[in-house]
């Protein structure tokens, strides 16, 4: 996609039944809910999180937290199914020793969107994003590290994992309006895992 970005065509496929068994798991202990931006806004994705950090947004401002604020409880264990595929892919692109401890999970709707934005709420920039994409197809839009460069547009299919790193990684991305549609495995929805080391 750029230099230190990278995408794996169906990399998570051959692992997709023990990663929706284990993501049934953690929505159970942590439902999905639509969380609120600093400025108030409700965001169209709905989020939860699983392992020892948890990305949230409220009015108070972007960060992590190893609690679920809704519960009070820590948030789910990230499940072996997801650290080893996080791991691997990283690996894969070129990124060895990734040792994810934060795994943000979205999930798109029809008509859902996420707007270009960079990942910079993690303490080092050195360890990279992997991005999993599970259930409908998606655009995703990968611009530059200025707002106003203009995002690339890449469709990642269930299975794929996008990897960005290194000089790619405050790029801009996002995620055009998810079109409807019916996936054999998820229904109407697409599923992202994003895999950060936040601390």
């Amino acid at each position: 996609m750029a230099e230190g970005a990278v995408l794996l065509h169906g990399f998570a496929k051959p692992v997709e039944v023990d990663l929706l068994a284990d993501l049934r798991d953690i929505v159970e202990q942590a439902p999905f809910r639509h969380m609120v931006t600093p400025g108030g806004h409700q965001m169209s994705v709905a989020m939860t999180n699983c392992g020892g950090l948890g990305w949230v947004t409220d009015r108070t401002g972007y960060r992590y937290d190893a609690d679920d604020p809704e519960t009070g409880k820590p948030w789910p264990a990230m499940p072996p199914s997801f650290r080893e595929l996080a791991e691997q892919a990283a690996d894969h692109a070129g990124f060895g020793g990734f040792s994810p401890d934060a795994c943000l999970i979205n999930r798109y709707q029809p008509g859902a969107r996420m707007s270009l934005h960079q990942d910079e709420d993690e303490e080092d920039f050195a360890a990279p994003i992997v991005s999993v994409s599970l259930g409908l197809p998606a655009i995703f839009l990968f611009g530059g590290l200025k707002r106003s460069d203009t995002p690339r547009r890449f469709r990642l299919q269930h299975g794929d994992i996008a990897v960005w790193g290194g000089p790619a990684r405050l790029r801009f991305h996002g995620i055009a309006p998810l079109a409807d549609g019916e996936h054999a495995l998820l229904g109407r929805q697409r599923i992202n895992l994003t895999f950060r080391k936040a601390l």
